[in-house]
């Protein structure tokens, strides 16, 4: 399937065409726990359940046990001044089963940044956390303050 349109003759040769399908296949994070033989794609809502098994095994050369498709419906929000609902588009989602032997585990593309972060974040709690109870310590006492500011 294609939306270019290309002239039927051209004058010369050889006659070079190249017909680009408008299908497209994006590997996502499943929300849920999946057996670790199925992966979930994002694809585009013209491919039916062939043409996502055809895809994988003649481009990728991947063994497709079943393919299962369903639409995700776009969320839906209310705009707070003018009152007007707007939605996201809609999604189809492609679950592809391999076979039993075959395993696939999403990448971890960042296993040292989020390690760092999570120790980052630990520490800046920390330090407010220390830097609050510094604050509460010097104004407990000040004359003017309520009997409740303490802890």
């Amino acid at each position: 399937m294609s939306t270019r349109w290309y002239p039927i003759y051209q004058r010369g040769n050889p006659q070079l065409r190249v017909f680009l399908p408008n299908f497209w296949l994006k590997l996502i994070r499943p929300e849920h726990e999946q057996p670790p033989n199925v992966v979930q794609f994002a694809c585009s809502m013209e491919m039916t359940k062939y043409d996502v098994r055809n895809y994988l095994e003649k481009i990728y050369k991947v063994p497709v046990v079943d393919v299962r498709t369903r639409i995700a419906m776009g969320k839906t929000k209310r705009d707070q001044v003018m009152g007007y609902i707007t939605k996201d588009e809609d999604t189809k989602l492609a679950y592809v089963t391999l076979k039993k032997e075959m395993k696939f585990e999403f990448p971890n593309l960042f296993p040292s940044e989020a390690k760092e972060k999570l120790e980052d974040d630990k520490k800046s709690l920390d330090e407010a956390k220390k830097n609050h109870k510094k604050f509460l310590e010097k104004n407990k006492d000040r004359p003017g303050t309520p009997g409740w500011f303490t802890i």
